[in-house]
């Protein structure tokens, strides 16, 4: 495994994916872009081409009780797609719930406005960012 890696983090909807990747040295996530599942694809293909990737961190959506639901099937598959494409590059999931309140937080920590923090392509991006940060909290500390 490399010791300069990346770690990508996807929050997977039906209609959009967000994308987040760390730096190199794995100490902050950063939002790249919201995508339809299939530029996700492409997109994770660029990013895999561009620097050496460790892992992938993916939004598992749980409901509020903890339980799984139709929206985890969903995502489970997304993780087949990519799990046969890039059979070296290990898979995590991490409970996404509450991602996208904290996302809608974070923007308006930051300051963005009121109608740029409507855009569900911004929130799923910085989901995606939240997701990773949380991973990269709870594992490399």
């Amino acid at each position: 495994m490399p010791e300069y890696a990346r770690l990508i983090g996807i929050d997977v909807g039906k209609k959009r994916c967000g994308i987040a990747q760390t730096d190199l040295l794995k100490t902050i996530a950063t939002p790249v872009g919201t995508f339809s599942p299939d530029e996700t694809i492409q997109k994770i293909e660029y990013l895999v081409k561009e620097s050496p990737i460790e892992r992938f961190i993916v939004g598992w959506p749980l409901m509020p009780d903890g339980n799984e639901g139709a929206a985890t099937e969903m995502v489970q598959e997304f993780i087949n797609r990519i799990s046969k494409k890039f059979k070296d590059i290990p898979i995590s999931k991490i409970d996404e719930r509450y991602t996208s309140n904290r996302a809608k937080e974070v923007m308006l920590e930051i300051g963005i406005p009121k109608k740029k923090r409507r855009q569900k392509e911004r929130v799923d991006r910085i989901a995606a960012a939240v997701i990773l940060q949380t991973y990269l909290d709870s594992n490399y500390q």
